[in-house]
Parts: structure tokens; sequence; C-alpha cells
């Protein structure tokens, strides 16, 4: 499994609108997701051992981000059939195994991650309530050991978005494992 880091994309990129199920059928659509105050939107999947290191702590940083009305989505693009763990039905596995309460949506056809230029799982993205992207990275500096956590960046992206400051200076890129694309010449 090969290392791969998220892209440096121009922050004010804004959010295209998309509309996405989640394993149960329901559909979401952008617009309704989208928090007084912004939107986390986690590119996930349920195989890769860096997702998996972030999950319960994307969920912890969800319920913190809904007390400042910052919405969380999970989107996971992996939906392909040499990674039978990244189905819809392990999806349902993970929804009630973490007891998400957010949520995680398929995106069969990699469109939204592909309009996000998304790279990696996890792959975060902090959009504005106008749908400007004001933080892209990593979600604190020790993805393997959340007790040796020194710095938890998106939770003081979400702070400084409430406090309508300027995002943060610094945004260290996400890592993980490659988004599985479909069409692999333009993946």
């Amino acid at each position: 499994m090969a290392l791969v880091y998220s892209k440096d994309i121009e922050l004010g990129d804004k959010l295209e609108c998309f509309s996405l199920e989640n394993p149960l059928g329901e559909v979401f659509d952008s617009s309704s997701l989208m928090g007084k105050n912004g939107l986390i939107v986690a590119v996930m999947c349920n195989h890769c051992p860096y997702a998996n290191a972030i999950w319960k702590r994307l969920e912890k940083l969800s319920v913190f981000a809904k007390k400042v009305d910052v919405n969380t989505v999970a989107i996971n693009p992996n939906i392909h059939p040499n990674y039978p763990e990244d189905s819809p039905a392990h999806m349902l596995d993970k929804i009630k195994e973490l007891g998400l309460g957010f949520p995680y949506l398929i995106d069969s056809e990699q469109e939204v991650v592909r309009s996000l230029k998304a790279t990696c799982t996890p792959d975060l993205f902090l959009f504005d309530a106008d749908g400007k992207l004001y933080y892209h990275g990593r979600i604190d500096d020790n993805w393997r050991d959340e007790k040796n956590v020194n710095n938890e960046e998106l939770r003081e992206a979400i702070m400084l978005l409430f406090g309508k400051q300027e995002p943060p200076k610094i945004q260290h890129p996400s890592m993980g494992c490659s988004i599985k694309w479909i069409d692999t010449v333009t993946g």
C-alpha cells in the first residue's frame, strides 16, 4: 500500500453542489448538509489503515463542530470490486460500530471526490458557510496515536472559522491510501 498525500488546493475554491445516497438509499445534498457556519467533508473508506486510525477522532470532532454549527459528512469513493470492505453493506457496519452522528455517503461514480480534487483516504476539507474552502489538511499531527497528538489542526481551523478569522496560514496535507479510481486513465 503506497502512502499518498493530499494535493495543495487553493483556499476559496467553491464546493460544487452534490447529491449522494447513504447505504440505506437515503439521499443527501450538499445544501442541506451545510451547517450555519460550515461543513467538514471527509473523504473516507473502511479498509485504509490511515482512515481507520482517525474514524473515532472524526466522530468526536464532529460532535464538537456541531456545537459551533459546522456539520460533517463522510464520503466513500472506493466502491470497487477489489475492495469489498468498502461496500455499502460494510459502510453500514462502520456506521453502527462507531455510532456515527453524521452521514456516510456513497460516491460510486467518484464525481464528488474528483470535484474536491481529493487524492487519498482520509482527505479532509472544511468549507465555510458560503461553500468556500477554508481548510484542507490533516485532522491532527499524529495519525497513528491519538494519545500523542500535540496539535488538533482541523479543530483549530473550526475555531478560527467560527471566530470569523483568517484560515490557518500553515495547512499540512492529509496522508493515506490512494483513492481506488474507477478510471485509472484520468485518476
